[in-house]
């Protein structure tokens, strides 16, 4: 099979190419800058594409690739697609010259093809592309060929078609190029010539196979459910394999949606007729170490230790009732796993990960059915393995969940008023039927209070927040442009039903240079 190496040297978009390769229909994965060559050897890509970064090329510390690397790919005629900072160093190591700009170029720019070669096939001669970089090549050095040029940026891309190399300033991968797609088409069929082979037919029953293979005939497996999509398709996939030798796990945390623990439950107990199904309350238990505290990176951090206590001392109990439980299933999907591993030294850390490594001493063997797999590859999965719609089509929720969709310290009080606003807003917006359309859409407690007027009593209350928002992926988000008359039906409805608001206000940010997430 074709595979495409995506080298990470650090930018926040190096998920998003390789999602858009896969989607394109050849399988691709992400590797460290530096990996060995060898290793590149061994999994013999049919291309490479070096991404961008937050580095600059003449940076002391900046990821740069070894002269190996470029004799690799000349004596094997891979083809190397630079993009942004792999644009600049692809002519770096080259020998060419790259200038620091005084303003950094972020947004839209149109793009002017200059030479049509295969990069550019089929394209208009003008394209909207977009930006993001501080840095310019200005000089190339022999046998390479501008391809396109900005107004602000001469050498908008670049390529050699001997040696294999090509570059480009902007991001193809991302939406706001609107041909970006038709680029990387045309690199990864026209310049690199793989064939469409990455399809998710079949990877059921496979997975299915090696499951039953891995776990044997008697062996007995652990699952940490949340009801989100990872873990729910997990258990599904599982229980089609194994049966009711899955034991699942729900943990109520206490920073759960209203109602979810009883939707959880009503779900897997009675409409998948999980058998052994264990449900945990320790709503007390996470709300007690979560007081008074107000930095995100330290819930975080509690919530995730005090699931690992509860998950291990529930796991001990089925172990000593069940002495054939060996394994421990989790979500991980591939995002989590290259994350949570390092891809690169040169990543930079947004936010800690919420997927926690359990202790070793479980002596339980890891399962992981959806490592390599990106989250609407998961959607599509469960759709094939009859989970529920309401599950699949379930928007995005941060594994701390509502405890950093509440700024600054949190309570029960708190909690509940975010999720009497947050069920407001879910409501309406699946009454517009636009919720499937949607990437995510919260409410966000500010712990500021304003006054305000109900009736002929002034009051002084809390400030909800609205982020609604559109995506592929979350690597990069537009707000919604909510119409008027519902952003005023959900607001009007929020501050009359919900005592504590009394006033809403709505998110117009993006992302980037904002997050989705408010902590």
């Amino acid at each position: 099979m074709n595979i495409i190496i995506v080298l990470d040297f650090g930018g926040q978009y190096a998920h998003l190419i390789t999602r858009r390769i896969r989607d394109l229909g050849v399988y691709a994965e992400i590797l460290p800058f530096n990996v060995n060559i060898e290793n590149l050897r061994k999994v013999n890509p049919r291309a490479i594409i070096l991404s961008g970064g937050p580095s600059s090329v003449y940076e002391d510390n900046s990821p740069k690739l070894k002269q190996e690397f470029f004799t690799f790919t000349l004596e094997n005629k891979i083809p190397v697609l630079g993009i942004c900072y792999g644009h600049h160093l692809i002519m770096y190591h080259q020998g060419g010259k790259i200038k620091s700009k005084e303003t950094k170029e972020y947004g839209k720019a149109i793009l002017k093809i200059l030479d049509p070669n295969l990069l550019f096939d089929s394209l208009l001669r003008e394209e909207v592309v977009w930006m993001s970089h501080g840095d310019q090549i200005t000089e190339l050095v022999e046998g390479f060929t501008i391809y396109a040029k900005t107004d602000t940026c001469p050498i908008a891309a670049f390529g050699n078609q001997e040696k294999f190399l090509y570059g480009v300033q902007f991001h193809p991968e991302v939406s706001n190029t609107p041909k970006g797609n038709r680029i990387l088409e045309n690199f990864i069929y026209k310049i690199a010539q793989c064939k469409k082979e990455w399809k998710l037919e079949g990877w059921i029953d496979d997975s299915i196979e090696k499951i039953k293979k891995y776990v044997g005939s008697r062996n007995k497996v652990i699952l940490g459910l949340s009801g989100g999509v990872d873990s729910s398709v997990v258990a599904v996939l599982l229980q089609k394999a194994i049966g009711d030798r899955l034991h699942c796990i729900f943990v109520n945390n206490g920073v759960l949606r209203k109602n979810e623990e009883s939707e959880v439950q009503e779900t897997f107990k009675s409409k998948l007729k999980f058998k052994n199904f264990h449900y945990i309350d320790a709503e007390d238990l996470f709300l007690e170490r979560l007081k008074d505290i107000e930095d995100p990176e330290e819930k975080r951090r509690i919530i995730g230790h005090t699931f690992i206590e509860v998950f291990e001392n529930k796991t001990i109990k089925l172990e000593q009732a069940n002495p054939d439980i060996k394994y421990l299933a989790q979500g991980t999907i591939y995002p989590d796993r290259v994350e949570t591993s390092a891809t690169s030294k040169a990543s930079a850390k947004i936010k800690s990960h919420h997927n926690l490594t359990l202790p070793d001493d479980m002596m339980l063997e890891i399962i992981e059915p959806l490592k390599d797999l990106y989250k609407d590859e998961v959607r599509r999965i469960g759709v094939k393995l009859g989970v529920p719609k309401e599950i699949i089509t379930r928007h995005p929720f941060p594994g701390p969940g509502l405890a950093v969709r509440i700024i600054g310290p949190i309570n029960k009080d708190k909690l509940n008023i975010l999720r009497d606003a947050d069920e407001i807003l879910i409501d309406e917006i699946k009454k517009a039927g636009i919720y499937e359309n949607l990437w995510q859409a919260f409410c966000v407690f500010l712990p500021l209070k304003t006054v305000g007027i109900m009736g002929d009593f002034r009051t002084y209350e809390y400030i909800c927040a609205i982020r609604v928002v559109e995506s592929v992926d979350a690597m990069t988000a537009n707000f919604s442009k909510l119409n008027w008359e519902l952003l005023e039906k959900i607001s009007t409805r929020i501050i009359n039903e919900v005592k504590g608001i009394n006033r809403v206000v709505y998110d117009i940010s993006n992302k980037p240079p904002s997050t989705i997430e408010y902590e």
